[in-house]
């Protein structure tokens, strides 16, 4: 690994550390400012706002810019900005509209970054798929450490200090990330495209992965598991409480035993690509996840449920691995920026759906009718995606890309042919 990706994976680590302080820490601050479910809901909600808003507009903006400069400004401005809720809270003066404002630019600052993060990495690490997947495993794996283990507790914790004490710890993690990817080797700047305006190139990027295969095989796995995803959330709480009679603490180990897994998945998905190929891992880290959801839904006791979950997230963890590797290894660099918001703003606006979802069919039928229905969709839509990501279809991208000259200039309206 080239030594510039260490500084990258450090800055990624600290920076998810603090994103889970923040985590555990902004919906206490909430809490204790109101009681109404409406108001904490609009805070949970302002941060998944900026994705679907400005999701593909701002993947055009990444190919336009200077990705590295991209990644540390779009810090150091959350560190700033992470000031004035902190001085807000030591003054007495926090506010639900303030946190949901907050949360709102957080939110935007981390579509800028984690766009420009996507693109920029293939860039560092010359698109080689094998480096691709030891690195994504590495970002992801540390990244659920960090943000699901030891950021949410550590929030909880240093709320108990003072209620300015974890965004100051989120803002300072911000401020080093910055320090350390300001640091980064300049990558190659994306070759210049006939000026046209940034709705027009938004929409080529877009098409270029409604017009591939392979890419909206890749597409369609989060957005349709984010439905199913969200409907099991929605109602876990209360189906751990109802069905398996688990306390708070109970349900926290659940959830824990979900990261585990997912820990597990993100370390063996380059064994797993090696082993089937790029193509079958995917399909069945996808079925995997469906039969974890379906023993979750029939689970008799606390334990068979905790195992399922840990299935369940060691197929999201390898999932997250392989699935963006690939993406990394075959999108043009001009359009990687693009590319990548598309795919994440699909996924980031079929979550409110799930969510709908999982919340009537419990309220209509009975709290285990969401888990059963999203167990469903997951394995209707590995076999859908079965054939569009398929070990074939994933080699001749591959022949494709390394074909190509990653810099070659193209129409932005071209759609692409290959993996068709």
């Amino acid at each position: 690994m080239p030594s510039g990706f260490g500084r990258l994976w450090t800055a990624q680590t600290v920076s998810s550390l603090g994103d889970g302080v923040t985590h555990g820490a902004l919906p206490l601050l909430a809490l204790t400012l109101t009681r109404d479910p409406m108001a904490l809901a609009v805070v949970a909600a302002a941060g998944t706002l900026p994705w679907l808003l400005f999701g593909v507009l701002g993947g055009a903006l990444v190919d336009r810019w200077d990705r590295r400069r991209t990644m540390w400004v779009a810090d150091a401005a959350r560190a700033v900005l992470l000031a004035i809720p902190a001085a807000a809270a030591a003054l007495d003066a926090l506010t639900i509209p303030l946190l949901a404002a907050v949360a709102f630019f957080l939110g935007l600052g981390g579509l800028f970054f984690d766009t420009a993060a996507t693109a920029y990495l293939p860039d560092l690490l010359g698109r080689d798929p094998a480096l691709l997947e030891r690195a994504n495993s590495r970002l992801r794996g540390t990244q659920t450490a960090a943000s699901g283990f030891a950021g949410p507790p550590a929030g909880s914790a240093l709320l108990t200090l003072g209620r300015a004490v974890p965004l100051l710890a989120d803002a300072l993690s911000f401020a080093f990330s910055a320090l350390l990817v300001r640091s980064l080797p300049a990558a190659p700047r994306p070759v210049p495209q006939a000026r046209e305006s940034l709705l027009r190139q938004a929409r080529a990027g877009a098409s270029y992965v409604f017009g591939d295969r392979l890419l909206l095989g890749l597409a369609l796995r989060p957005a349709v598991g984010n439905i199913a995803f969200l409907a099991v959330e929605t109602v876990l709480a209360l189906f751990a409480h109802d069905r398996l009679d688990i306390d708070t603490f109970g349900f926290g180990l659940l959830l824990t035993a979900e990261a585990a897994g997912g820990l597990l998945g993100a370390g063996i998905a380059s064994f797993l690509g090696r082993r089937l190929g790029t193509g079958t891992a995917l399909t069945c880290t996808a079925a995997v996840e469906g039969l974890a959801i379906l023993g979750l839904a029939a689970a008799p006791n606390p334990y068979v449920a905790g195992l399922a979950l840990a299935v369940c997230g060691a197929g999201m963890g390898a999932t997250m691995v392989i699935a963006p590797s690939l993406r990394q290894a075959i999108v043009p660099s001009h359009l990687m920026g693009r590319v990548a918001s598309t795919s994440r703003m699909l996924a980031m606006c079929a979550a409110p759906f799930g969510a709908f979802l999982g919340g009537w069919l419990a309220t209509t039928y009975d709290v285990r009718t969401p888990l059963y229905t999203a167990a469903g969709l997951l394995l209707a839509m590995t076999a859908v995606t079965a054939t569009m990501t398929s070990n074939r279809r994933v080699e001749a991208a591959l022949r494709a890309a390394r074909a190509d000259d990653t810099d070659h200039p193209e129409s932005e309206d071209r759609v692409p042919e290959r993996a068709r």
